[in-house]
C-alpha cells in the first residue's frame, strides 16, 4: 500500500512502504529526492566502516531533511542521481553527492537486506531500475522544421508524447522518439492543453529546449511521487559544455583573478578575470568571464568568496577547476540547472 501526503507536495518523501502488510515491499530499494537551500545540508553523513561493506548512511540529523524524507541510520547507498555507486571508491561517491548541488536523488537499501544480499552474492544493480534520468535536448530548427511531432489523448492536459523524424534536427539533438514531454524552455507543460503547447512552441522561434523522459522513467517518478526536474537530467546532449581546467602553479602563480559578482538571477557567483598570457590558467584554456562551478571536483555552491579562495589554495601547487563560459551559464540557468552541470 503506497502512502502519500498531498499536503507536502510531490517534492516530498518517497512513498512509504512501511505498511505493506503482505511483505512485498519489504527489503526493496527506497528512493528519495532531497532538495535543500544553499544554507542547508542534506542532514546525513556517508561513512565507510571497518569490517562492514557498502556506503553507510550515518548521523541522520534529528528533524533534518534526510530524516524528514525517511532515510535511516545504517541504510546503504546504492544509487546517486541514477548512477550505481556501490562498487565505487567511497571518496568518489561523497564527491558525487557534493557535485549534485542543492538537489540529489538517492536510492538506498536497509542494512539487513543489503548484508543478506551481499552474503548470497546477489548483484545489487539488478534490484534497481535503469535509465531513470530524464534528458535535456536543445533543438535548432532547419528549413524542414524541428523534426518532431506531438500527440496525446484528446482533451487531456499535460500528456504529450513525441514522435521524431529520422535524420531531422530533433534526432540530431538527441531527442528519443516515444519520450514524454515534461518541460519546454524551462517551464513545465503539466497544465498545458494541446492548443496552448502548440502556441508556446511557435513562440520559441528557431531554438527550443525540451526536458523529456522515457515511459519507464516517467512511470518510475510517478509511482514514487517524485517531481522530475532538469537538475536530474542527462545534459550530455546539450550544446554548452563545462570545461575542466587542470593547472600546475608556476613561478608567477596560476595567472588569473577571481572576483565575486552579481548574477542576473539575483544571486552572486565567482568569475575568472585578468587571465595572463602564457601562464598556467591560459594554457589550461581559461577564458575571461568564465564562471567557476567547482574546485577539485567539489561544487562551490553555498561558499562565500573567501571560502572559495581557500579551497583553491588548499593544494599548494596544483588545482582543477570546473568552469563554464557566460553564454553556457545563462543557458543552463534558463532551463533550471543552477550552477552545477553533469560532466
Amino acid at each position: 500500500k503506497f502512502e502519500f501526503n498531498p499536503k507536502d507536495g510531490i517534492d516530498n518523501p518517497a512513498l512509504s512502504l512501511a505498511e505493506d502488510t503482505d511483505g512485498k515491499g519489504l527489503g526493496e530499494p527506497r528512493f528519495y529526492l532531497l532538495h535543500k537551500d544553499s544554507s542547508e545540508t542534506f542532514g546525513f553523513c556517508l561513512h565507510k566502516e571497518l569490517g562492514r561493506q557498502g556506503h553507510i548512511i550515518r548521523q541522520v540529523e534529528l528533524g533534518g531533511l534526510a530524516q524528514r524524507r525517511g532515510l535511516q541510520d545504517g541504510d546503504r547507498l546504492l544509487q546517486v542521481n541514477g548512477h550505481f555507486v556501490d562498487h565505487m571508491d567511497h571518496s568518489k561517491v561523497v564527491q558525487k553527492i557534493k557535485a549534485s548541488g542543492n538537489q540529489v536523488l538517492l536510492a538506498v537499501l536497509d542494512s539487513n537486506t543489503y548484508e543478506t544480499a551481499k552474503a548470497l552474492g546477489r548483484d545489487l544493480s539488478q534490484m534497481l531500475p535503469t535509465d531513470i534520468r530524464p534528458r535535456l535536448c536543445h533543438i535548432t530548427r532547419d528549413k524542414s522544421g524541428f523534426g518532431f511531432s506531438i500527440s496525446g489523448p484528446e482533451g487531456a492536459k499535460g500528456t504529450f508524447q513525441l514522435s521524431v523524424r529520422r535524420d531531422g534536427p530533433a534526432e540530431r539533438a538527441g531527442l528519443p522518439s516515444g519520450s514524454w514531454l515534461l518541460e519546454l524552455n524551462g517551464n513545465s507543460v503539466r497544465s498545458y492543453s494541446h492548443t496552448q503547447l502548440a502556441r508556446k512552441l511557435k513562440r520559441s522561434g528557431s531554438k527550443m529546449t525540451l526536458l523529456v523522459a522515457s515511459s519507464a522513467a516517467e512511470e518510475f517518478y510517478r509511482l514514487w511521487g517524485l517531481r522530475v526536474t532538469a537538475a536530474l537530467a542527462d545534459a550530455s546532449w546539450l550544446p554548452f559544455k563545462v570545461r575542466k581546467l587542470n593547472m600546475v602553479k608556476g613561478p608567477d602563480g596560476y595567472g588569473f583573478l577571481l572576483k565575486e559578482e552579481d548574477c542576473s538571477s539575483g544571486t552572486t557567483g565567482e568569475f575568472l578575470w585578468e587571465v595572463d598570457a602564457g601562464l598556467p590558467a591560459e594554457r589550461a584554456g581559461m577564458r575571461e568571464g568564465d564562471r567557476l562551478l567547482a574546485v577539485n571536483g567539489e561544487s562551490i555552491e553555498g561558499l562565500n568568496h573567501q571560502e572559495t579562495v581557500m579551497r583553491i589554495r588548499a593544494q599548494d601547487k596544483q588545482v582543477t577547476l570546473l568552469v563554464i563560459d557566460s553564454a553556457g551559464d545563462e543557458f543552463y540557468r534558463s532551463v533550471g540547472l543552477g550552477t552545477w552541470y553533469d560532466e
